[in-house]
């Protein structure tokens, strides 16, 4: 593991860093360019990285073209222009996704995927996620900047003067909550509801398949420098049931991850792969991973509390 990377950071995204990383690592077998649809939906393709390094500039200058009929941007692609680029963005982190069911020839390291957050452009507009939460940065900053301009009187009630503001930096966290189950199996509504009214499963100790794969994941963000904090139980779920040789036999429990706080892009990517992460660390161990809202009527949802910081 000592020998993998995990990350690429912006400082190394020129071609000649690019190239000499990929070359050093031939387990880095693709790349693949995530644009976020309007929905929230992370794309992803697997670029063979030998093509990847043969045509990084043009890549990285003009992005690649795609059919963006099956890309749920309403009202701007159909498939009478379905047309759209993906173009790398090269200002933020750009993580290496490792498939541990499959490992290269040369070094024995599990297969990785350089995934790539990207733009997605629809006739020469940016229309994705990704470029609408850029925007609103840049505006809240800009209207943050213009508001103190125009009222000096606030920054002398926070013992500071406007002049002395060089930048406005705004940071974001989430709070990542879960139900995690064995699938094809459900729960009892009354045993949840029940175990629910009396807090039966908040903050209690995690135990079995559930705790080794909750510690692998909070090593595993460790090794991307997503820098965890906490992880624990939530108020949803029931006590594991075991059969008379000692396996679990079904599981039902609600989880909390929480990671350090970024600026608001750099957060939003990293949640994206951070799911993705948590939802092949349970499968590979067999469990079902739910991030909706309400997975379950009537017992605890998915909250997700979003926290802002401006300095």
């Amino acid at each position: 593991m000592g020998k993998m990377i995990y990350t690429i950071k912006p400082e190394y995204h020129d071609i000649e860093n690019l190239t000499k990383i990929l070359s050093e690592h031939p387990e880095i077998q693709f790349a693949s360019l995530m644009g976020v649809d309007i929905g929230g939906n992370g794309t992803d393709e697997k670029i063979p990285i030998k093509l990847f390094i043969k045509d990084m500039e043009e890549m990285l200058r003009f992005g690649i073209q795609t059919d963006g009929s099956s890309v749920e941007l309403q009202g701007i692609a159909d498939l009478n222009n379905a047309r759209v680029d993906l173009l790398p963005d090269t200002e933020c982190n750009w993580f290496i996704d490792y498939n541990y069911e499959y490992y290269n020839n040369d070094n024995g390291l599990p297969v990785g995927t350089l995934k790539i957050p990207s733009f997605i452009i629809h006739d020469g507009k940016l229309v994705c996620s990704r470029s609408i939460l850029k925007r609103a940065e840049v505006n809240f900053k800009n209207k943050i900047n213009t508001v103190l301009k125009k009222h000096p009187e606030i920054s002398r009630s926070l013992n500071f003067k406007y002049d002395d503001v060089d930048e406005v930096l705004l940071t974001v966290a989430t709070e990542l909550e879960m139900w995690v189950k064995t699938p094809e199996q459900s729960a009892d509504f009354e045993e949840l509801h029940a175990s629910q009214v009396l807090k039966e499963q908040y903050w209690k100790r995690t135990m079995g398949t559930v705790r080794t794969v909750l510690e692998k994941i909070m090593d595993l963000l460790e090794c991307y420098d997503l820098k965890p904090e906490m992880a624990h139980k939530e108020v949803g779920g029931i006590t594991n049931k075991i059969d008379a040789k000692g396996r679990i036999t079904h599981v039902m429990e609600q989880l909390e991850i929480d990671w350090r706080f970024s600026s608001a892009l750099q957060t939003a990517d990293n949640e994206i792969f951070i799911k993705e992460l948590i939802e092949d660390q349970f499968r590979h161990h067999g469990l079902e991973v739910l991030f909706k809202a309400k997975p379950i009527e009537g017992v605890a949802g998915n909250g997700e509390h979003t926290h802002f910081g401006v300095a």
